[in-house]
């Protein structure tokens, strides 16, 4: 028995965007650690989700970065550690938030490339905020690592909508196939 695309509920069909999403969080999070690009998987949560299922699967996402962070990478138990990783969570969210207010915005690919910049500012100027804040110093802010993130950002951001469209993609075939083999 084949079931295509087309015979999904919306309800499975975000459920398998969910799981692929979380997954790619998952692989990205034993290549980056701590570094998982997590505002572009944001701007991309905002584009591809209503507003709160966007933000739970930011949360989703920070989560399953924190298990590998500690469950895998050994991530120190110290309260900065933990703290961090809190506060990573809020700005995750945070920079969710605001990519999805601009894609409501701005339709179309302003809106995609504005909600990706949104993101981005907000999480590393939230990052930048807080370590200026707390110490240790912000003198690892400079252009070339900052540039460095924004490309990882960027390129997870621009793959993880290539998937999607892919998947639409798919599923639209299959929905055309569905509607051609049928008797008129």
């Amino acid at each position: 028995m084949t079931i295509m695309l087309s015979q999904v509920s919306p309800d499975r069909l975000f459920a398998l965007w969910a799981a692929t999403l979380i997954s790619a969080s998952l692989l990205s999070s034993f290549t980056f650690a701590c570094a998982l690009p997590l505002a572009g998987f944001a701007a991309v949560a905002a584009l591809t989700a209503a507003r709160r299922e966007a933000l739970l699967l930011t949360g989703a996402i920070w989560f399953a970065n924190q298990a590998v962070g500690f469950l895998f990478l050994h991530y120190p138990t110290d309260a900065m550690t933990l703290f961090w990783g809190g506060a990573l969570g809020v700005i995750a969210l945070l920079s969710c938030e605001s990519a999805g207010l601009l894609a409501r915005r701005f339709p179309g690919l302003s809106g995609g490339l504005a909600a990706f910049l949104a993101s981005f500012v907000v999480y590393e100027s939230l990052v930048l905020l807080i370590t200026a804040a707390i110490g240790p110093g912000v003198d690892h802010f400079t252009a070339p690592v900052v540039s460095r993130i924004f490309f990882i950002n960027l390129g997870a951001f621009v793959g993880l909508l290539m998937l999607k469209a892919a998947g639409a993609a798919a599923a639209n075939r299959n929905i055309t196939k569905t509607f051609a083999s049928r008797p008129t």
